[in-house]
Protein backbone atom coordinates (compact mmCIF):
# COMPACT_ATOMS: atom_id res chain seq x y z
CA UNK A 1 0.00 0.00 0.00
CA UNK A 2 1.19 3.30 -0.51
CA UNK A 3 2.04 5.40 2.13
CA UNK A 4 -0.03 8.67 2.77
CA UNK A 5 2.23 10.33 5.06
CA UNK A 6 2.89 13.65 3.46
CA UNK A 7 6.44 14.90 2.41
CA UNK A 8 8.20 16.53 4.75
CA UNK A 9 7.85 20.52 3.83
CA UNK A 10 11.20 21.35 1.43
CA UNK A 11 12.00 25.03 1.16
CA UNK A 12 14.46 26.16 -2.21
CA UNK A 13 16.35 29.55 -1.75
CA UNK A 14 18.91 31.16 -3.91
CA UNK A 15 21.71 33.93 -3.63
CA UNK A 16 25.07 34.79 -4.09
CA UNK A 17 27.14 33.76 -1.65
CA UNK A 18 25.68 31.21 0.97
CA UNK A 19 28.09 31.51 4.33
CA UNK A 20 28.47 28.98 7.15
CA UNK A 21 28.92 30.18 10.19
CA UNK A 22 27.73 33.66 11.76
CA UNK A 23 31.21 34.58 13.79
CA UNK A 24 33.67 37.31 12.84
CA UNK A 25 34.94 35.66 9.81
CA UNK A 26 30.97 35.06 8.26
CA UNK A 27 29.55 38.43 9.32
CA UNK A 28 32.89 40.59 8.41
CA UNK A 29 32.56 38.27 4.86
CA UNK A 30 28.97 39.05 4.66
CA UNK A 31 29.30 43.02 5.40
CA UNK A 32 31.79 43.28 2.72
CA UNK A 33 30.03 41.57 0.51
CA UNK A 34 27.05 43.93 1.09
CA UNK A 35 29.15 47.26 0.25
CA UNK A 36 29.88 45.39 -2.87
CA UNK A 37 26.14 44.66 -4.20
CA UNK A 38 26.24 41.07 -3.40
CA UNK A 39 23.87 39.12 -1.83
CA UNK A 40 24.28 36.86 0.98
CA UNK A 41 22.72 33.87 3.42
CA UNK A 42 24.13 33.17 6.86
CA UNK A 43 23.59 30.01 8.23
CA UNK A 44 24.65 29.75 12.04
CA UNK A 45 24.20 26.91 14.45
CA UNK A 46 23.68 28.93 17.79
CA UNK A 47 21.32 31.09 18.68
CA UNK A 48 21.90 34.93 18.64
CA UNK A 49 22.18 34.97 22.01
CA UNK A 50 24.68 32.51 22.38
CA UNK A 51 27.07 34.01 20.23
CA UNK A 52 26.88 37.45 21.29
CA UNK A 53 27.84 36.54 24.77
CA UNK A 54 30.39 34.07 24.23
CA UNK A 55 33.40 35.95 25.07
CA UNK A 56 36.42 34.73 23.23
CA UNK A 57 39.51 37.18 21.50
CA UNK A 58 39.86 40.45 22.44
CA UNK A 59 42.84 42.14 20.78
CA UNK A 60 41.90 43.87 17.13
CA UNK A 61 45.01 44.90 15.01
CA UNK A 62 45.43 48.17 13.92
CA UNK A 63 44.68 47.10 9.90
CA UNK A 64 41.71 45.03 11.63
CA UNK A 65 39.90 48.27 12.85
CA UNK A 66 40.82 49.80 9.77
CA UNK A 67 38.78 47.51 8.10
CA UNK A 68 36.06 48.00 10.37
CA UNK A 69 36.18 51.23 9.97
CA UNK A 70 35.76 50.79 6.50
CA UNK A 71 32.80 48.71 6.58
CA UNK A 72 31.06 51.16 8.60
CA UNK A 73 30.39 48.99 11.65
CA UNK A 74 33.26 50.66 13.87
CA UNK A 75 31.11 53.17 15.55
CA UNK A 76 31.07 51.62 19.12
CA UNK A 77 34.28 49.96 18.48
CA UNK A 78 35.54 53.93 18.14
CA UNK A 79 33.35 54.95 21.28
CA UNK A 80 34.30 52.18 23.86
CA UNK A 81 37.24 49.78 22.79
CA UNK A 82 40.37 50.35 24.40
CA UNK A 83 43.22 51.73 22.30
CA UNK A 84 46.86 49.94 23.71
CA UNK A 85 49.94 51.37 22.62
CA UNK A 86 52.21 49.20 23.63
CA UNK A 87 52.72 45.82 26.30
CA UNK A 88 54.51 45.02 28.84
CA UNK A 89 57.05 41.65 29.52
CA UNK A 90 57.51 41.11 32.56
CA UNK A 91 60.04 38.27 33.28
CA UNK A 92 63.12 37.85 35.77
CA UNK A 93 66.48 39.12 34.66
CA UNK A 94 68.25 36.01 36.15
CA UNK A 95 67.26 33.17 38.37
CA UNK A 96 66.56 34.27 41.75
CA UNK A 97 65.85 37.87 40.80
CA UNK A 98 62.57 39.88 41.22
CA UNK A 99 60.39 40.38 37.99
CA UNK A 100 60.93 43.87 35.89
CA UNK A 101 58.55 45.47 33.48
CA UNK A 102 60.48 46.06 30.10
CA UNK A 103 57.59 47.88 27.41
CA UNK A 104 57.06 47.09 23.55
CA UNK A 105 55.98 51.14 22.39
CA UNK A 106 54.24 49.95 19.52
CA UNK A 107 53.45 53.59 18.78
CA UNK A 108 57.65 54.76 19.01
CA UNK A 109 58.44 51.32 17.71
CA UNK A 110 55.49 51.21 14.65
CA UNK A 111 53.89 54.89 14.72
CA UNK A 112 50.47 52.48 15.78
CA UNK A 113 49.10 50.09 18.04
CA UNK A 114 45.98 47.75 19.06
CA UNK A 115 42.43 48.27 20.09
CA UNK A 116 41.28 45.69 23.09
CA UNK A 117 37.51 44.98 21.88
CA UNK A 118 35.96 41.72 22.76
CA UNK A 119 35.27 39.12 19.60
CA UNK A 120 31.48 39.04 21.13
CA UNK A 121 31.36 42.61 21.10
CA UNK A 122 32.85 43.11 17.32
CA UNK A 123 29.93 40.19 16.50
CA UNK A 124 27.02 42.05 18.54
CA UNK A 125 27.90 45.26 16.34
CA UNK A 126 28.23 43.21 13.08
CA UNK A 127 24.59 41.51 13.93
CA UNK A 128 23.20 44.61 14.90
CA UNK A 129 24.01 46.53 11.21
CA UNK A 130 22.85 42.97 9.35
CA UNK A 131 19.84 42.11 11.32
CA UNK A 132 18.52 45.15 12.56
CA UNK A 133 19.73 48.23 10.07
CA UNK A 134 19.82 46.02 7.17
CA UNK A 135 17.02 43.68 7.21
CA UNK A 136 19.47 41.43 5.66
CA UNK A 137 19.18 37.13 6.44
CA UNK A 138 20.39 35.47 9.11
CA UNK A 139 19.76 32.05 9.94
CA UNK A 140 20.07 30.96 13.68
CA UNK A 141 20.10 27.27 14.94
CA UNK A 142 20.22 25.15 11.58
CA UNK A 143 21.30 22.05 11.80
CA UNK A 144 22.17 18.81 9.46
CA UNK A 145 24.32 21.22 7.46
CA UNK A 146 25.89 19.30 4.09
CA UNK A 147 28.03 20.70 1.33
CA UNK A 148 26.96 19.43 -2.53
CA UNK A 149 28.31 20.41 -6.28
CA UNK A 150 30.87 21.65 -5.21
CA UNK A 151 33.04 21.53 -8.25
CA UNK A 152 30.79 22.64 -10.14
CA UNK A 153 29.33 26.66 -10.88
CA UNK A 154 26.33 25.99 -9.22
CA UNK A 155 27.31 24.84 -5.76
CA UNK A 156 24.21 24.05 -2.81
CA UNK A 157 24.12 23.87 1.28
CA UNK A 158 21.63 21.62 2.69
CA UNK A 159 20.61 21.92 5.98
CA UNK A 160 17.89 21.86 8.41
CA UNK A 161 15.94 25.40 9.89
CA UNK A 162 15.04 26.08 13.69
CA UNK A 163 11.78 25.03 12.82
CA UNK A 164 12.45 21.82 11.47
CA UNK A 165 11.71 22.29 7.81
CA UNK A 166 14.70 20.89 5.21
CA UNK A 167 16.16 23.80 3.38
CA UNK A 168 18.89 24.26 0.14
CA UNK A 169 20.29 26.89 -0.29
CA UNK A 170 21.60 27.45 -3.86
CA UNK A 171 24.27 29.75 -4.88
CA UNK A 172 27.06 30.31 -6.59
CA UNK A 173 30.26 30.87 -3.99
CA UNK A 174 30.10 28.97 -0.26
CA UNK A 175 32.53 30.06 2.60
CA UNK A 176 33.29 28.03 5.00
CA UNK A 177 33.72 29.76 7.92
CA UNK A 178 32.44 27.73 10.75
CA UNK A 179 35.19 27.23 12.68
CA UNK A 180 37.60 23.82 13.54
CA UNK A 181 34.51 21.24 14.14
CA UNK A 182 32.24 22.74 11.44
CA UNK A 183 31.71 20.89 7.96
CA UNK A 184 33.16 22.92 5.72
CA UNK A 185 37.24 21.83 6.58
CA UNK A 186 35.90 17.91 5.75
CA UNK A 187 34.18 18.82 2.23
CA UNK A 188 37.55 19.91 1.42
CA UNK A 189 39.61 17.01 2.38
CA UNK A 190 36.67 14.75 0.34
CA UNK A 191 38.52 16.40 -2.44
CA UNK A 192 41.71 14.63 -1.25
CA UNK A 193 44.15 17.25 -1.45
CA UNK A 194 43.79 18.56 1.76
CA UNK A 195 47.09 18.45 3.65
CA UNK A 196 47.22 19.71 7.26
CA UNK A 197 50.22 20.90 9.62
CA UNK A 198 49.89 20.90 12.85
CA UNK A 199 51.37 21.50 16.46
CA UNK A 200 49.74 20.80 19.90
CA UNK A 201 51.53 22.43 23.22
CA UNK A 202 51.92 20.34 26.13
CA UNK A 203 50.14 22.98 27.75
CA UNK A 204 46.77 24.91 28.16
CA UNK A 205 45.31 28.23 29.46
CA UNK A 206 43.02 28.72 32.26
CA UNK A 207 40.79 31.70 31.51
CA UNK A 208 38.77 33.84 34.39
CA UNK A 209 36.85 37.03 33.56
CA UNK A 210 36.64 39.56 36.51
CA UNK A 211 34.37 42.25 37.80
CA UNK A 212 37.80 44.00 38.61
CA UNK A 213 38.81 47.40 37.64
CA UNK A 214 42.21 46.87 35.56
CA UNK A 215 45.24 48.40 37.34
CA UNK A 216 47.31 48.81 34.34
CA UNK A 217 46.24 50.54 30.87
CA UNK A 218 48.49 47.58 28.61
CA UNK A 219 48.40 43.70 28.59
CA UNK A 220 51.03 41.87 30.89
CA UNK A 221 52.87 39.06 29.11
CA UNK A 222 54.59 37.24 32.17
CA UNK A 223 57.26 34.67 32.24
CA UNK A 224 57.92 33.02 35.64
CA UNK A 225 59.33 29.66 36.98
CA UNK A 226 56.04 27.99 37.75
CA UNK A 227 54.37 29.24 34.31
CA UNK A 228 52.95 31.91 31.97
CA UNK A 229 50.60 34.63 33.16
CA UNK A 230 48.61 37.27 30.98
CA UNK A 231 47.04 40.06 32.82
CA UNK A 232 44.51 41.73 29.92
CA UNK A 233 41.16 43.46 30.29
CA UNK A 234 37.98 43.72 28.81
CA UNK A 235 36.52 46.86 29.49
CA UNK A 236 37.70 49.87 32.54
CA UNK A 237 35.34 47.28 34.89
CA UNK A 238 36.58 43.97 34.02
CA UNK A 239 39.99 42.26 33.84
CA UNK A 240 40.10 39.14 31.46
CA UNK A 241 43.43 36.81 33.39
CA UNK A 242 45.29 33.18 32.01
CA UNK A 243 47.28 30.98 33.68
CA UNK A 244 49.54 28.15 31.92
CA UNK A 245 48.46 24.82 33.50
CA UNK A 246 48.74 21.05 32.16
CA UNK A 247 47.21 20.13 28.71
CA UNK A 248 44.85 17.78 30.66
CA UNK A 249 44.42 20.04 33.41
CA UNK A 250 40.45 20.38 35.10
CA UNK A 251 39.28 23.75 36.10
CA UNK A 252 37.84 22.14 39.30
CA UNK A 253 40.39 21.67 41.05
CA UNK A 254 41.14 25.39 40.82
CA UNK A 255 39.39 27.10 43.60
CA UNK A 256 38.69 30.96 42.96
CA UNK A 257 41.41 31.21 46.06
CA UNK A 258 43.78 29.28 44.57
CA UNK A 259 43.19 30.99 41.32
CA UNK A 260 44.31 34.75 42.34
CA UNK A 261 47.35 33.49 44.89
CA UNK A 262 48.04 31.46 41.23
CA UNK A 263 48.06 34.99 39.41
CA UNK A 264 49.72 37.22 42.30
CA UNK A 265 52.40 35.07 42.17
CA UNK A 266 52.99 34.76 38.47
CA UNK A 267 51.95 38.66 38.05
CA UNK A 268 54.47 39.92 41.29
CA UNK A 269 56.31 42.81 40.38
CA UNK A 270 57.19 46.34 41.82
CA UNK A 271 54.56 48.75 41.79
CA UNK A 272 52.05 46.54 40.72
CA UNK A 273 48.32 45.66 42.32
CA UNK A 274 46.10 42.61 41.42
CA UNK A 275 42.84 43.66 41.70
CA UNK A 276 40.08 41.14 42.68
CA UNK A 277 36.87 40.44 42.00
CA UNK A 278 33.65 38.15 41.25
CA UNK A 279 34.08 35.67 38.77
CA UNK A 280 31.81 36.55 35.96
CA UNK A 281 31.88 32.86 34.36
CA UNK A 282 33.12 29.81 35.15
CA UNK A 283 36.97 29.15 34.33
CA UNK A 284 37.39 27.50 31.46
CA UNK A 285 40.88 25.68 30.05
CA UNK A 286 41.62 26.52 26.68
CA UNK A 287 43.56 23.93 24.65
CA UNK A 288 47.45 25.06 22.63
CA UNK A 289 47.69 24.14 19.55
CA UNK A 290 48.44 25.18 16.15
CA UNK A 291 46.90 23.99 12.60
CA UNK A 292 47.33 25.46 8.95
CA UNK A 293 45.21 23.42 6.51
CA UNK A 294 46.17 24.00 2.97
CA UNK A 295 44.45 24.31 0.50
CA UNK A 296 41.90 26.49 2.12
CA UNK A 297 39.75 25.72 -1.57
CA UNK A 298 37.59 23.45 -3.25
CA UNK A 299 35.82 24.24 -6.22
CA UNK A 300 33.61 26.87 -5.45
CA UNK A 301 34.23 26.55 -1.51
CA UNK A 302 36.45 28.65 0.11
CA UNK A 303 37.75 28.45 4.43
CA UNK A 304 38.05 31.31 6.20
CA UNK A 305 39.32 31.66 10.22
CA UNK A 306 39.59 28.83 12.60
CA UNK A 307 37.96 26.14 9.98
CA UNK A 308 41.41 26.51 8.19
CA UNK A 309 44.02 27.68 10.72
CA UNK A 310 44.46 27.61 14.40
CA UNK A 311 47.04 29.68 16.62
CA UNK A 312 47.81 29.48 20.07
CA UNK A 313 46.17 32.71 21.87
CA UNK A 314 49.63 34.04 22.68
CA UNK A 315 49.90 36.29 19.96
CA UNK A 316 46.74 37.67 19.51
CA UNK A 317 46.25 36.09 16.01
CA UNK A 318 42.98 34.17 15.72
CA UNK A 319 40.26 36.76 15.00
CA UNK A 320 42.81 39.08 12.75
CA UNK A 321 43.39 36.12 10.64
CA UNK A 322 40.20 35.49 10.24
CA UNK A 323 39.20 39.21 9.44
CA UNK A 324 42.18 38.89 6.82
CA UNK A 325 41.10 36.02 5.14
CA UNK A 326 37.81 37.49 4.51
CA UNK A 327 38.88 40.92 3.23
CA UNK A 328 40.90 38.70 0.86
CA UNK A 329 37.61 36.40 -0.36
CA UNK A 330 35.43 39.07 -0.84
CA UNK A 331 38.28 40.86 -3.31
CA UNK A 332 37.60 37.58 -5.04
CA UNK A 333 34.22 37.12 -4.79
CA UNK A 334 32.98 41.09 -6.00
CA UNK A 335 36.18 40.72 -9.06
CA UNK A 336 34.48 37.62 -10.29
CA UNK A 337 30.83 38.88 -10.23
CA UNK A 338 32.56 42.37 -11.70
CA UNK A 339 34.23 40.58 -14.45
CA UNK A 340 33.67 37.05 -14.91
CA UNK A 341 37.12 36.44 -13.88
CA UNK A 342 38.26 34.04 -11.09
CA UNK A 343 41.93 34.98 -10.87
CA UNK A 344 41.11 35.96 -7.31
CA UNK A 345 39.28 32.87 -6.59
CA UNK A 346 42.76 31.15 -7.89
CA UNK A 347 44.98 32.99 -5.92
CA UNK A 348 42.89 32.84 -2.62
CA UNK A 349 44.26 30.29 -0.80
CA UNK A 350 48.46 30.99 -1.45
CA UNK A 351 47.20 34.96 -0.98
CA UNK A 352 45.99 34.23 2.53
CA UNK A 353 48.22 31.22 3.55
CA UNK A 354 51.90 33.81 3.13
CA UNK A 355 50.02 35.72 6.23
CA UNK A 356 48.36 32.75 8.05
CA UNK A 357 52.46 31.23 7.98
CA UNK A 358 53.78 34.51 9.17
CA UNK A 359 51.21 34.63 12.09
CA UNK A 360 51.92 31.10 13.02
CA UNK A 361 55.15 31.94 13.35
CA UNK A 362 54.96 35.32 15.63
CA UNK A 363 52.20 32.78 17.48
CA UNK A 364 54.82 29.78 17.97
CA UNK A 365 57.52 32.43 18.71
CA UNK A 366 55.43 34.29 21.65
CA UNK A 367 54.33 30.81 23.06
CA UNK A 368 58.01 29.26 22.91
CA UNK A 369 59.50 32.35 24.51
CA UNK A 370 57.23 33.01 27.50
CA UNK A 371 55.85 29.67 28.66
CA UNK A 372 57.45 26.79 30.54
CA UNK A 373 58.01 23.44 29.30
CA UNK A 374 58.55 20.59 31.39
CA UNK A 375 61.82 20.11 32.41
CA UNK A 376 62.85 17.23 31.49
CA UNK A 377 62.43 18.13 27.53
CA UNK A 378 64.58 19.96 25.43
CA UNK A 379 62.53 23.08 25.28
CA UNK A 380 62.74 23.21 29.26
CA UNK A 381 66.15 22.30 30.41
CA UNK A 382 68.46 24.45 31.58
CA UNK A 383 69.37 25.37 28.47
CA UNK A 384 66.28 25.87 26.80
CA UNK A 385 65.37 28.07 29.98
CA UNK A 386 68.55 29.95 29.22
CA UNK A 387 67.42 30.89 26.10
CA UNK A 388 63.99 31.96 26.65
CA UNK A 389 65.81 34.40 29.19
CA UNK A 390 68.17 35.73 26.54
CA UNK A 391 65.58 35.99 23.96
CA UNK A 392 63.18 37.93 26.28
CA UNK A 393 66.26 40.27 27.35
CA UNK A 394 66.58 40.85 23.20
CA UNK A 395 63.49 41.56 23.04
CA UNK A 396 63.44 44.11 25.68
CA UNK A 397 66.87 46.20 25.20
CA UNK A 398 67.39 45.60 21.04
CA UNK A 399 65.70 48.35 19.04
CA UNK A 400 65.28 46.08 15.86
CA UNK A 401 64.09 42.79 18.21
CA UNK A 402 61.50 44.94 19.21
CA UNK A 403 60.25 46.93 16.39
CA UNK A 404 60.26 43.19 14.88
CA UNK A 405 58.01 42.35 17.59
CA UNK A 406 55.47 45.45 17.43
CA UNK A 407 55.12 44.94 13.68
CA UNK A 408 54.23 41.65 14.01
CA UNK A 409 52.21 42.21 17.05
CA UNK A 410 49.83 44.86 15.64
CA UNK A 411 49.43 43.45 12.49
CA UNK A 412 51.08 43.93 9.02
CA UNK A 413 49.02 45.67 6.68
CA UNK A 414 46.88 43.80 4.61
CA UNK A 415 48.65 42.50 1.61
CA UNK A 416 51.87 43.28 2.62
CA UNK A 417 52.71 39.09 3.15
Amino acid sequence: MKSTTPAPPRRETRTQVGIIGAGPAGLVLARLLALAGIDSVVLEARDRGYIEARVRAGVLEAPSVELLREAGVAARLDREGMPHTGIALRFAEAPGEAAADHRIDFADLVGTGITVYGQQEVVKDLLADRIDEAGLPVEFEVSEVALHDLTTDAPSITYTSADGTSCVLHCDVVAGCDGFHGVSRPAVAAGGELTVAERVYPFGWLGVLARAAPTTDELVYAHHDNGFALYSMRSPEVTRLYLQVGADADPGDWSERRIWDELATRLACDGFTLNEGEFLEKPSVTPMRSMVAAPMRRGRLFLAGDSAHIVPPTGAKGMNLAIADVRVLADAIAGFYRTGSETGFDEYSATCLRRVWRAEHFSWFMTSMLHRFAPDTEAGDAFGVGLQRSQLRYAATSRAAATSLAENYVGLPHGAV
